[in-house]
């Protein structure tokens, strides 16, 4: 069961482990290198809505990166097996992330939440998105009508989700965050001060040159690069979709008291 109130660092990183949203993930080492050689060889599916032209066609530079940030095994050759995601990188990250939550919070700016894994993460973006609304912070809604060739894009509980099918969708591209950039723009309004995403939605937002903050799974480089070359401000490493999205709770809790914002139901 998910640990009651705010836990401490020490606890947190219990948590993540025991759950396996860091420690030995479910993520194998070679879906990992899969997905590293093909960022590598273009591919754009895993370029999560960043141009990352001719900069990463080295799939052990790749590596490099997402041992640095993320905490997988950085030994070439190990080419099967588990690997790992390193719980004090995640708890790094989510302070880092609290750090640029604290500025928005204080500035009372727009902050746009977007999310391409709602069975896992809609529930702590959400929260956030509470959180900084009661600090009086502007929740961007998104315009109506949007739509992309995977599906609708529309929002759920202060989160802009793809839909398709009356089901929410798990999606890696970046065109839904395009979709609402430029519906925004249509309408002459102002664009997010900041995002608050995951997958495309936050590497997309991060393209355009909009402060932007993502979790990430060890399989999904691409935000990692981008944060190692200032296009995103913040990569969360994480799996991105545990057994249960209460697992996150704790997490949530850990976020939003280092951010100094009040959790709501």
């Amino acid at each position: 069961m998910p640990i009651p109130g705010t836990p401490s660092r020490a606890d947190l990183v219990d948590h993540l482990v025991r759950t396996r949203i860091a420690g030995d993930v479910a993520t194998p080492r070679e879906n990992n290198l899969s997905h590293y050689r093909k960022l590598a060889n273009g591919d754009r599916h895993f370029w999560l809505g960043l141009e990352l032209g001719d900069r990463w066609t080295d799939e052990q530079d790749v590596l490099a990166v997402m041992a640095e940030r993320c905490g997988v095994n950085d030994d070439p050759e190990y080419r099967h097996g588990q690997d790992t995601i390193d719980p004090e990188l995640t708890i790094d990250a989510l302070d880092r992330m609290a750090s640029r939550l604290r500025k928005a919070a204080a500035g009372k700016q727009r902050v746009l939440f977007a999310t391409g894994h709602p069975g896992g993460l809609l529930d702590v973006h959400r929260a956030t998105a509470a959180g900084l609304r009661a600090a009086g912070c502007e929740i961007v809604v998104i315009p109506d009508g949007l739509q992309t060739d995977e599906g609708y894009v529309f929002q759920f509980a202060d989160v802009a989700v793809l839909e398709q099918g009356a089901t929410l969708w798990h999606t890696h591209s970046g065109e839904p965050m395009r979709a609402i950039l430029t519906g925004l723009e249509r309408e002459g309004r102002p664009l997010p001060d900041l995002v608050v995403a995951d997958h495309g939605w936050a590497g997309f937002a991060g393209q355009q040159g909009i402060d932007s903050m993502g979790y990430a799974d060890s399989n999904d480089p691409a935000l990692f690069i981008a944060e190692s070359e200032g296009t995103l401000q913040v990569t969360i490493p994480l799996d991105d979709h545990v057994t249960s999205p209460r697992h996150y709770d704790p997490m949530t809790a850990y976020l939003l008291d280092a951010a100094g914002l009040t959790a709501t139901a």
